[in-house]
């Protein structure tokens, strides 16, 4: 029987946390693939490396998204 999983509620009832959290899983994603992609090519596996550097670009451009937004809303909050 299969179970189902329960999504975590944010801890937070403010309506930029969500938006921070996910800025801090994009940075963090950006470093492990640092360390999957030096795996991979330490093991001969280029094609293994490209896919995850394509995986850390795709975080880079999330990250620098939320950036944006999030400078943007707190200017926004600030006045």
């Amino acid at each position: 029987m299969a179970t189902a999983v329960k999504e975590q509620m944010s801890p937070v009832k403010d309506k930029n946390y969500d938006l921070i959290h996910t800025l801090q899983m994009s940075l963090d994603n950006i470093y492990r693939m640092d360390i999957y992609i030096q795996d991979a090519e330490q093991r001969g596996d280029s094609e293994l490396a490209t896919w995850f550097r394509k995986i850390q670009e795709n975080n880079r451009k999330a990250g620098d998204q939320a950036k944006q937004m999030l400078m943007t809303r707190m200017q926004q909050e600030g006045r």
